[in-house]
């Protein structure tokens, strides 16, 4: 193999790779948006005669992913959040989002704190990001 066939190997190549990131950041970052969350309420697994929904009286800001954040990658992430009575987080469980994102979502969302309540509270969280932001 010569010098130009080796040369256009790597153009190549470079082409392909750089094709492949392009496609990348196209595919993940479908919903660029400010980081806001929002709560969905969903059907409480007991408690009847208490108001729906819980009070939020801690929020940690989920930390942006700076490489996610500099390619210009956001989006939506669905958490399906269970609080204690207590009003802590018990679990959180991703329904959809952007991987990395959803690991930045899950590991605040733990961190907040809820009014506390006599039975066990399922909600719905969306955390959006919004690289275009700040």
């Amino acid at each position: 193999m010569d010098a130009l066939q080796t040369t256009r190997v790597l153009a190549r190549h470079c082409a392909v790779k750089a094709l492949c990131w392009v496609l990348l950041v196209c595919v993940i970052s479908t919903t660029p948006v400010l980081i806001t969350t929002l709560q969905a309420e969903k059907p409480e697994k007991s408690a009847k005669n208490e108001k729906p929904g819980r009070k939020l009286v801690y929020r940690v800001e989920p930390e942006y992913p700076w490489d996610l954040k500099r390619a210009g990658i956001g989006g939506l992430v669905r958490l399906d959040v269970t609080i204690s009575p207590r009003g802590l987080v018990d679990t959180v469980t991703p329904i959809g989002g952007n991987p990395i994102l959803v690991d930045a979502a899950s590991r605040a969302v733990k961190r907040w704190r809820y009014a506390p309540s006599d039975s066990e509270t399922e909600i719905m969280v969306n955390v959006e990001f919004d690289s275009h932001y700040h």
